[in-house]
């Protein structure tokens, strides 16, 4: 299992294919969202992910915010294996990449209700009430 952190021109084409492959297996197929993935935000994010034998097996994009880059948001989280920890070390090693490569004061992310725990593990905290985001409740959370 190989950790990457790539800005998207760092991509290969072979990594933003299954980059995009895991998103749709998640989101679309798992998770039943119905709604557009491409938001031209992938062109300015970091995307970390853990690959193991060529497939994406967890995955985040880190991108600004605001215009004062004091806060990067963390979206599209993924693990296509559930249960196996590569979350946990996806979010571990993606909060260091995201301090040593984008330097931020805070780190925020709208997390799905049922995943408050798991996040909270890391030191981040609810800062919202919940709210529905494509049909699912989610809350914001932020790390400083």
């Amino acid at each position: 299992m190989e950790l990457k952190a790539k800005f998207f021109d760092e991509l290969t084409p072979r990594e933003v294919y299954e980059i995009l492959r895991a998103r749709y297996i998640i989101f679309q197929v798992e998770q039943k969202i119905d709604y557009c993935d491409f938001d031209d935000i992938d062109f300015r994010s970091l995307h970390v992910f853990l690959e193991s034998e060529g497939s994406v097996k967890a995955y985040f994009r880190a991108f600004y915010k605001d215009r004062d880059r004091q806060t990067v948001q963390v979206g599209r989280v993924l693990t296509v294996e559930h249960g196996v920890g590569h979350g946990r070390k996806l979010i571990e090693e993606g909060i260091r990449l995201i301090r040593e490569k984008l330097s931020p004061a805070a780190i925020f992310l709208e997390s799905q209700t049922h995943a408050i725990g798991f996040y909270e593990k890391f030191g981040f905290a609810v800062v919202s009430e919940e709210f529905i985001e494509a049909g699912i409740p989610h809350v914001k959370m932020v790390l400083k």
